[in-house]
């Protein structure tokens, strides 16, 4: 891959990708770092795919304006916990301490995004073993585990094994909205798809879930915003 810069007011940097098995060029904006890829099949000149770029470039600026900036986590940071907005302060203690308002972080300041991350990862597995469990016993199946990632492509899976695989951002967000994607996955273990059938152990389980999915496609790409590292 290489890098062009299509100049203006600010100059954009389009990351060039070749692709054997592209048809056509095309642009994606990624909706969690902003980054500009512009993909060509192997047989397009290169000159071709930027004027390409040049004559989208309205739409490139329109979409890059109306992206969120990201957020990096430290004292004062008001952060979603459970969906609800609560600021980062400094706490006494050795223990993070979570309230209607706020987040309470003890320690010394440069250990503050370290010791929240490890919070939400903690309550993060805990509220979701615990909504799996609820699940899979309604469901009659059992699961053989569950891990946390941080995955930007998907909210949860489950393999064929029956492990379970979750973000720890989900955290972030509503408590429903977690809990959806908690029986979508433990649903997964009786229907490994997504027929009728699968969606109807889903609402079994669950309940109607459709208010839950659409948060995730309005709302979910927020929570990756917030940066927890360099």
């Amino acid at each position: 891959m290489a890098e062009r810069v299509l100049q203006g007011q600010p100059d954009i940097i389009l990351t060039l990708r070749r692709s054997a098995r592209a048809r056509r060029i095309t642009l994606r904006i990624s909706s969690l770092d902003g980054r500009v890829t512009l993909t060509l099949p192997k047989h397009v000149a290169e000159r071709e795919a930027l004027e390409f770029a040049r004559e989208k470039e309205p739409w490139i600026r329109k979409h890059l304006e109306a992206r969120v900036e990201d957020v990096r986590v430290d004292i004062g940071t008001v952060l979603p916990v459970e969906g609800l907005g609560r600021r980062i302060v400094e706490g006494a203690g050795r223990t993070v301490r979570l309230t209607d308002e706020t987040l309470a972080v003890p320690g010394r300041t440069d250990t503050v995004t370290s010791r929240v991350q490890g919070f939400l990862k903690a309550r993060a597995r805990d509220v979701l073993a615990a909504a799996c469990d609820e699940y899979a016993d309604r469901l009659g199946r059992s699961y053989s585990g569950l891990s946390l990632r941080d995955t930007r492509s998907r909210w949860g899976s489950c393999s064929s094994a029956g492990r379970l695989m979750f973000s720890w951002r989900l955290i972030l967000a509503p408590p429903e909205v977690l809990r959806y994607v908690a029986a979508h996955e433990v649903a997964h273990l009786a229907q490994m798809n997504h027929s009728p059938a699968f969606w109807a152990e889903v609402t079994r389980i669950y309940g109607p879930y459709d208010a839950q999915r659409r948060w995730l496609r309005t709302d979910g790409n927020g929570l990756h915003r917030f940066r927890f590292g360099d």
